[in-house]
């Protein structure tokens, strides 16, 4: 620390004292000449030690205040390096670095004598003997000390910035990783037919007059599973063609507005469903050159055998076993109506899977053993629907319908909801009363039960109300 004397006064000050004393003399006489040239009263004393005294008062008090300033400026300073020496401290602990440390220690435990020596100074009153200049220097360091607390906090956000970058590069690689095994896990369910009817509540011990409701809603969450499945290998297939899939929703669907661009392909589902749920109502799907029981108890029965014929073995097993059956009629003429030619095409570079189907065969691509899965599930909830004593009735909702929580299910329900900071939820009320932009998933009554159809909601307010 730089050194300290008791506040003294030097030569070049005493000199600058006396000239200001013969200074005021001066004029103090001339305003006594101008009095006794003019008097006005001649008994006021002239008090000489007086004037003088309250000179040297007025510099003293002035040396005074700059000499607590330079010293106030010094103890700022010293503040100031103390915090940056802290943050380096703290900043040099992780990564380790003991050199680093040990500056920063060495440096912190300096700046606090400093201002314990400050404080000495300040309580025996000894004043730097040039404050201008120590004031000067003072600035200057404290100047220093916080550019370095600003450049450690600097550093600590870019090595936070890193860390940050480090963890959203994992997580990308665990996400790639996490859907390449979910895809490789649904390419062997769909192989090994693992999504059995067997796990569902509709075992082999369920006679025809022991049906009920629950049975027909648990194969149609069946359906709606391997619907899906479907779906996401026909998305995937078309981002591989590059297809336009904005031009390609915007057939299915006009006028809708998404709120996520995932939910475009709930219009590529509501798409499948509409061609896969074609003539339900039909007892054979309006297949040409199929006969049925005319007894009402007959077809019954007829149509619940059916489903526990197919529902236990794998797709490609029956149809190889039963090219003619009932369900490969069913398969190739929806295969026929679904996928159009210039999908094919453009999904495989050619015609094969078409060219297999109408000669009578069955593909063996992933492709068409996925669709054939998706074809199974629908036909086993047409048969299941047939086997009941009120047979299930299939209904969906028009566009711009006044949406109800009785008829139907949101596929969307993120629309209404806002995450809170407690992890619930709260319903979000819209400004106008959302409607139904399309049917995703057809709904189905059996007797006074309803099964709720799945839609897709938007605003009122959209263009297409307009």
């Amino acid at each position: 620390m730089e050194s300290v004397k008791p506040l003294a006064v030097t030569p070049s000050k005493k000199l600058a004292r006396n000239f200001a004393k013969v200074l005021h003399l001066r004029a103090f006489l001339k305003n006594v000449t101008i009095s006794e040239t003019n008097p006005k009263d001649e008994t006021t004393p002239i008090n000489w030690s007086e004037s003088f005294n309250k000179v040297d008062e007025d510099e003293e008090l002035q040396e005074q205040r700059v000499a607590t300033e330079a010293l106030l400026a010094k103890v700022f300073a010293s503040v100031s390096t103390v915090k940056g020496a802290y943050a380096e401290l703290q900043h040099f602990q992780s990564p380790f670095d003991p050199d680093g440390i040990e500056a920063s220690d060495k440096l912190l435990v300096s700046e606090l004598k400093h201002l314990s020596e400050l404080k000495q100074c300040y309580l025996k009153k000894q004043y730097d003997p040039s404050p201008e200049k120590a004031i000067l220097e003072a600035e200057s360091k404290e100047t220093k000390g916080v550019i370095k607390t600003y450049e450690i906090t600097a550093k600590k956000l870019e090595s936070q910035v890193r860390l940050k970058a480090s963890e959203i590069m994992f997580l990308k690689e665990k996400l790639v990783e996490a859907n390449s095994h979910n895809k490789l896990i649904e390419k062997r369910l769909n192989q090994s037919g693992s999504l059995s009817l067997s796990s569902s509540s509709l075992d082999n011990n369920v006679n025809i007059s022991g049906l009920s409701p629950s049975h027909f809603a648990s194969i149609l969450r069946h359906t709606v599973k391997s619907i899906r499945s479907f779906v996401r290998l026909v998305v995937d297939e078309m981002r591989s063609a590059k297809w336009d899939i904005d031009a390609a929703v915007d057939a299915i669907e006009h006028n809708v507005v998404y709120l996520i661009e995932d939910h475009k392909c709930f219009a590529i589902e509501s798409f499948v469903c509409k061609e896969m749920f074609e003539a339900f109502h039909f007892p054979n799907f309006n297949l040409p050159n199929e006969s049925l029981p005319d007894d009402r108890s007959n077809q019954q029965n007829w149509f619940f055998q059916s489903f526990n014929e197919l529902k236990s073995g794998k797709v490609k097993d029956f149809l190889s076993v039963k090219p003619q059956s009932s369900f490969a009629k069913f398969c190739r003429n929806k295969y026929l109506r679904l996928v159009h030619p210039k999908m094919e095409s453009s999904f495989f570079g050619n015609m094969n899977h078409r060219n297999f189907i109408s000669n009578g065969e069955f593909p063996k691509s992933d492709f068409f053993t996925s669709f054939a899965e998706m074809a199974k599930r629908v036909y086993l909830l047409h048969c299941l629907a047939y086997s009941f004593e009120e047979q299930a009735e299939i209904f969906q909702v028009s566009k711009g319908c006044r949406f109800s929580d009785v008829y139907m299910e949101s596929v969307n329900d993120e629309m209404f909801m806002c995450a809170n900071s407690d992890k619930t939820t709260t319903i979000v009320e819209p400004e106008e009363e959302p409607v139904v932009g399309f049917t995703v998933v057809p709904g189905f009554r059996i007797g006074k039960t309803f099964l709720q159809c799945q839609v897709y909601l938007m605003q009122k307010k959209s263009s297409y109300f307009q």
